[in-house]
């Protein structure tokens, strides 16, 4: 049980530190590229950095999925054989999926109830960068045209 509880509490903060670090470094981008946060842009512009925003998040949550992978491989071996299948299973398992058609024993269950909590709350975390980012554009284009929001 401690092994469990220590695997689940490093791989959870590994994943929250990777994904503050992700998203300071993309806030960090985007206000280089649009300097003193004026986010206030044509449309074509605004559909690209919300694609390549909403781009970069998955695949921060892809590489979270694989930090959690790699755990199940490295702590529950005889569990999920095939890296395939403990990919397979996190993402499953992190997105609150949880088709069931890939369990683990009794002895490791307890981890993906982990792994689910962590992904629920860095889903809703990229929701609300989004929701941000979105924001400014709005407030952005509000202040440009005098419009009250």
């Amino acid at each position: 049980m401690i092994v469990l509880v220590m695997t689940a509490l490093i791989v959870t903060a590994l994943t929250i530190v990777a994904h503050g670090l992700g998203t300071s470094w993309w806030i960090h981008r985007i206000g280089k590229r649009y300097p003193n946060a004026n986010l206030f842009l044509t449309p074509p512009r605004k559909a690209g950095v919300i694609i390549r925003t909403t781009l970069f998040l998955i695949l921060m949550h892809f590489t979270e999925i694989m930090m959690w992978a790699v755990a199940y491989l490295l702590v529950a071996k005889s569990e999920l054989q095939t890296v395939e299948t403990a990919i397979y299973f996190s993402a499953v398992t992190f997105t609150t999926l949880g088709y069931g058609d890939i369990t683990l024993s009794s002895e490791w269950r307890l981890l993906s109830g982990f792994e689910a909590i962590n992904g629920i709350v860095l889903i809703g975390w990229t929701t609300a960068f989004l929701y941000a980012i979105l924001q400014r554009m709005w407030e952005a284009q509000a202040d440009s045209t005098g419009e009250k929001q």
